[in-house]
């Protein structure tokens, strides 16, 4: 069928939510884009005037792409080379979605969102929806064809396994320009030379951990232990024509955030090569979460020409 103007607008109102609500699920920027565009399709091929509430109609059939999109994807991560992390989204991206509560923006944290990679497909429906967009259970229930109460049940279970995951509590509120204080705070200490200062920075526990995809080199496990996380990040800073290869020049350090969380960006010639997102809590920096994978750093890029960031704290390598 074809649709009408009217048609189109409703879809188009609703297409940045469905994005947001996507990526949420999907932790990956192509694959939101593309369950939305067949949602797109299938709103396209449908009845649309018998449809009374289209908002409610279109997050039931995307919802359910994902769950079929995180089945398959379940298969893909056993074949993915290395360490898998989500796709980074800068700090302003619209992707990002609602964030006017604290759960809203911890939903789309670059913690939460890889703790998620636990959680059974339904279970990341179940959290998404009810702690990021709010949905009621009743309604939860409708899009997923759950009985309500099999739809909280699922919501506690889910919300145990993230908040088990999580290591300490993370820290307050951490504003742009708190956020990018500790970034510059961190890279000073990483390139210093003296770890002794790093390991100030990071909890007993920290880890640290690279998606390079199989394009970049990345460690297979993650470093774990202040001590072996602060000489990772020190050797990782030390001068080496190899790094400036595989990055195609010396990265220029920005500081700013993705996912809400202090991240660290570097950029080769417009470029972003890397995504470092740090994970903070009451006592330190927790996590130190590195997406180089240049496959997933392609909408940072777009982002990050649109951006004004002013001048780079120093060039790396």
């Amino acid at each position: 069928m074809s649709l009408t103007v009217v048609d189109v607008d409703r879809f188009e109102a609703s297409r940045g939510r469905l994005q947001a609500l996507a990526y949420r699920l999907l932790g990956s920027v192509g694959e939101a884009e593309d369950v939305v565009q067949e949602t797109f399709l299938r709103w396209q091929a449908a009845d649309t005037g018998r449809i009374e509430v289209p908002e409610a109609w279109l997050t039931k059939v995307l919802t359910n792409l994902c769950l079929n999109e995180l089945t398959s994807a379940r298969a893909r991560r056993e074949t993915y080379v290395g360490q898998w992390l989500p796709e980074p989204l800068l700090g302003g991206d619209p992707m990002l979605g609602p964030a006017d509560t604290a759960e809203q923006r911890e939903s789309v944290s670059y913690a939460v969102l890889t703790l998620m990679e636990r959680l059974t497909p339904n279970e990341r429906a179940v959290y998404v929806l009810r702690e990021a967009f709010d949905y009621p259970h009743r309604e939860i229930a409708e899009i997923l064809d759950l009985t309500e109460a099999a739809s909280q049940q699922i919501y506690h279970r889910a919300k145990k396994h993230v908040a088990d995951g999580r290591a300490r509590k993370a820290r307050g509120e951490i504003d742009e320009a708190a956020a990018r204080q500790l970034v510059e705070e961190f890279l000073a200490a990483a390139t210093s030379g003296e770890t002794s200062s790093l390991i100030r920075l990071l909890t007993d526990d920290a880890t640290s951990v690279g998606d390079g995809g199989g394009k970049i080199p990345a460690r297979a496990t993650p470093f774990s232990g202040a001590v072996a996380v602060a000489k990772f990040l020190w050797g990782l800073f030390r001068p080496a024509q190899v790094k400036r290869d595989y990055a195609g020049g010396r990265p220029e350090m920005y500081a700013w955030t993705a996912n809400g969380e202090p991240a660290a960006v570097a950029v080769v010639d417009g470029r972003v090569v890397g995504v470092m997102c740090l994970e903070v809590t009451a006592e330190g920096i927790v996590a130190v979460r590195n997406q180089i994978n240049p496959d997933k750093l392609t909408r940072a890029t777009e982002r990050w020409a649109a951006l004004d960031p002013g001048k780079p704290l120093f060039q790396a390598f």
